[in-house]
């Protein structure tokens, strides 16, 4: 059986680490997404990944011999704005985004989670947090390597998701709208420091 296993993190560095932590626990890099927000345009799309072009190619285009991190592919994502992305993930999302079944009343985001088995009530924090200038790791790992890869994506590198959703609720957000717009440079400064993150 599968498992949906996914880390929210407020630091891309971190993020770039638990992936490279999930590839040499044995998760196979087509099984792990990514995606970052890009709002600061300092994450750079590799060669791979714009070769393969926009949507369903990026997923395609992560299955060479660099792992995950060669297939990443700049996207905008509603409600996000510009991201880099590799994986199934970040596929489904802009797949969802353009009009498939797959979350297209929620949200590219938040559809694709839901359809993979988070939460609605996480998705919505986890697309958020992206929203806010995070990163996001997801993982579909058979039963054998999920108690692995929970603990990488859940040490102290992770976002904490009740705490988080509490904050975020404490400034008036009830849920993810992709119809918002995508927080500004300036915005995600801001809330790195509300958070502290490098």
């Amino acid at each position: 059986m599968t498992q949906t296993i996914t880390g929210l993190f407020d630091s891309y560095g971190d993020a770039r680490r638990a992936v490279k932590d999930l590839e040499a626990a044995g998760v196979p890099h087509r099984d792990i997404s990514i995606v970052a927000n890009n709002a600061h345009g300092e994450h750079v799309a590799s060669e791979a990944a714009d070769d393969a072009g926009k949507g369903a190619g990026i997923g395609a285009a992560v299955g060479g011999v660099g792992g995950l991190l060669a297939g990443l592919g700049l996207l905008a994502i509603p409600g996000l704005g510009p991201v880099v992305a590799a994986g199934w993930l970040a596929a489904t999302a802009v797949g969802a985004a353009g009009g498939a079944a797959i979350g297209a009343a929620t949200g590219g985001l938040v559809g694709a989670l839901t359809h993979a088995g988070v939460p609605e009530r996480d998705a919505h924090v986890y697309a958020e947090g992206v929203r806010r200038g995070g990163t996001l790791v997801t993982a579909k790992v058979d039963d054998a390597l999920a108690p692995t890869a929970r603990r990488i994506l859940s040490d102290d590198r992770t976002v904490d998701i009740a705490s988080r959703r509490q904050a975020y609720e404490a400034q008036g957000w009830n849920r993810f709208d992709e119809a918002a717009p995508a927080y500004t440079a300036e915005q995600i400064d801001a809330e790195r420091g509300r958070y502290g993150r490098i």
